[in-house]
């Protein structure tokens, strides 16, 4: 079930929506691309064990201004903004994939605001240069203009054959032949890739993830002084396992996992329920 979304108004009149889920110790998730402040991979595990989660729609997702993407120093300004206007004094941050950049900015700029760092199939060093053919066609299909249409394509086919178009986009974020891939899916999984497609949307979030993440250099990890968990699968062909050695090369404590589990949506398959159990631990030891 959707959350209630709300929104907060800076003093520069820009607007970060957010919703929050569940009480207890605060989890604040910085999301993927394509998704927004309604994501819900991942939720389920962390309220069942009494933790609360604090969502923003970063820059130009949802109804978040893209204003605040002009850079992610001034995106984690408006976070930090959020947490204090929700009187939030330290939280755990989880950083999801093209989410990965902010997580990491942040826990530098900001350690005081800070108890754990958590990053998931995340982008840690430059990602997609404009040569490659992933930034190219994704400035086509997820254009402000167009990726409304691309979205209610992809929503209608998930919908009408959910297992068909699992398929057909698990290269997009799988190393392992499909046919291998397919094997470690239940019912539920499909249903959950399904329901993953018909909630996206680009906005003008994508494409300002494309600009910054391209130049995105590594060199201010070392400044992360938290506990770090890094998680990521071996296989991931969306965002390859050496981001995740970059970030545990560079990030003082640092904690490595590579799952075995099929590809980039690390909530789904197999090995789901490993990597969960993993992330409550470490969320309960540095809380």
């Amino acid at each position: 079930m959707p959350r209630i979304a709300q929104t907060f108004k800076l003093e520069t009149g820009a607007v970060i929506e957010y919703t929050v889920a569940g009480r207890g110790e605060p989890v604040f998730i910085l999301h993927g691309g394509h998704s927004n402040c309604q994501e819900d991979f991942g939720y389920k595990i962390l309220l069942e064990n009494g933790y609360s989660i604090i969502t923003p729609s970063r820059p130009g997702y949802g109804r978040t201004s893209k204003e605040l993407g002009s850079s992610l120093h001034t995106a984690c300004k408006a976070y930090e903004q959020l947490l204090d206007h929700l009187n939030l004094t330290k939280v755990h941050i989880i950083a999801v994939s093209a989410g990965g950049p902010s997580g990491l900015t942040f826990a530098a700029r900001y350690p005081h605001r800070v108890h754990s760092l958590t990053l998931q199939s995340a982008v840690s060093k430059a990602w997609h240069s404009h040569e490659d053919t992933t930034y190219k066609v994704s400035k086509i299909l997820f254009h402000p203009k167009t990726e409304k249409y691309t979205w209610k394509l992809l929503s209608v086919f998930s919908r009408s054959f959910s297992k068909f178009m699992l398929k057909q986009m698990v290269p997009s974020f799988s190393s392992l032949p499909v046919s291998q891939v397919m094997q470690q899916f239940t019912q539920e999984d499909v249903k959950q890739f399904a329901a993953m497609n018909q909630r996206q949307r680009s906005g003008h979030g994508f494409m300002l993830d494309l600009e910054q993440l391209a130049w995105f250099e590594p060199s201010g990890l070392p400044a992360i002084l938290c506990p770090t968990l890094i998680i990521h699968s071996k296989y991931d062909q969306a965002v390859l396992p050496a981001h995740a050695y970059a970030a545990f090369e560079l990030i003082p404590q640092a904690e490595l996992c590579l799952f075995e589990s099929w590809g980039h949506l690390i909530w789904l398959g197999k090995d789901a329920d490993t990597m969960n159990r993993k992330l409550i631990d470490f969320l309960n030891i540095t809380a």
